[in-house]
């Protein structure tokens, strides 16, 4: 894609879920020119009533179809749960719309497939809510790998640390709660880098183990995941992610650390945010449970932003702006494909089913081998 700025193309967007993330990006919409007609979809009417009022939106409803089949929208951005994309992502694609699908494409492997494929087949441009790359140190690091700065990447080194505020937050709003694992809903950030930074790499084998101390019992997931990628070209990636940290672990969301040693060079990404540390006697809020208070905070943490002047700044504007001028004036964007968000899925679902066996697994999996997590 690039932009032309004698064909633009008017926006009509429908957001189909006003919760947090829906609501970030919808306000973003309101200000955005190329965006001349705003129609919203929540359950809950109470709150997307509320959105509707505050950025002034032209049509709200309850039932997403009837959203999805109005003559104005062009573009659709879902963001409902993480087990509720299947069908609106589905009837948006059979309406051709552009696409802004909030990770993951489905949490069934099969239904993520069926809706790649449609993707493919009805030629749709469609992309998958992986905020951190609009982050200015992963595009510099993404440029540097490109480069060729470190040589042949023969190893790389992940660690993500989270307080249980995600997932207790995540898993009481559904049933599912099994299917939401550390690596699904969380992990998949991290990965999502590193595969991007090691864009074209194959992995064949994938050897991981889980922990389950604290969250199993109360909250059916669990605690942390390490695992082992093999590459077919032999590098080696050892990726893992605990979101059982107390929630009093000052870190809004994540905390990540990179290592990536080439045959030239070696790169370190410190994403921990210790370089910014705020102790006060004034209590700080927790991002997602409001109740628990703490009075040290990695400033910076909140992977989509920060608020300043009543506004958020930070790569989830970066990442909603640039998908508004993607569709709207045909603009490059460092945005994660479908087919990226679909094998990002599997490659986490495949260190799920490792740990559940207690064996290395070759990859690619067939996707009947992963119905043995349900």
């Amino acid at each position: 894609m690039s932009g032309n700025e004698n064909n633009l193309r008017p926006i009509g967007l429908a957001v189909v879920g006003c919760g947090k993330i829906g609501r970030i990006r919808a306000e973003f919409a309101k200000s955005y020119p190329g965006v001349e007609w705003i129609g919203l979809c929540d359950v809950n009417e109470k709150v997307g009533r509320q959105l509707a009022d505050d950025v002034n939106a032209d049509f709200y409803t309850n039932d997403y179809k009837e959203l999805l089949n109005r003559s104005e929208v062009t573009a659709t951005i879902i963001a409902t749960d993480e087990t509720e994309h299947v069908d609106p992502t589905m009837l948006s694609i059979e309406k051709k719309h552009d696409l802004f699908i909030e990770k993951p494409l489905a949490t069934n492997a099969k239904e993520s497939q069926m809706i790649l494929d449609a993707i493919k087949e009805n030629d749709i441009d469609a992309v998958v809510g992986y905020t951190q790359r609009f982050r200015r140190r992963f595009l510099v690091a993404k440029e540097k790998v490109r480069t060729g700065q470190l040589g042949e990447v023969t190893t790389v080194v992940t660690r993500a640390f989270m307080n249980r505020l995600v997932p207790i937050a995540t898993v009481e709003k559904t049933e599912y709660r099994a299917k939401l694992t550390p690596m699904v809903v969380s992990g998949t950030h991290s990965l999502d880098i590193c595969m991007w930074l090691m864009e074209g790499k194959k992995p064949v084998e994938i050897y991981t183990k889980t922990v389950d101390k604290t969250l199993g019992a109360s909250y059916g997931t669990k605690d942390a995941t390490l695992g082992i990628f093999t590459f077919e070209d032999g590098t080696i990636w050892s990726m893992n992610i605990s979101w059982a940290l107390p929630v009093v672990w000052p870190g809004s969301v994540y905390s990540l650390e990179i290592g990536i040693v080439g045959t030239e060079g070696v790169l370190t990404i410190d994403d921990t945010h210790r370089d910014l540390v705020l102790a006060t006697e004034h209590p700080q809020p927790a991002g997602y449970t409001p109740e628990v208070k703490r009075n040290v905070d990695f400033l910076t943490s909140y992977p989509p932003g920060d608020i300043v002047l009543e506004q958020l700044w930070g790569p989830m504007r970066e990442e909603t702006n640039a998908w508004f001028a993607r569709v709207h004036s045909g603009l490059d964007t460092p945005h994660a494909t479908a087919e990226d968000g679909h094998n990002n899925l599997i490659l986490t679902m495949a260190m799920d089913l490792s740990s559940k066996l207690g064996k290395a697994l070759p990859l690619p999996l067939d996707l009947d081998d992963l119905e043995q997590l349900n």
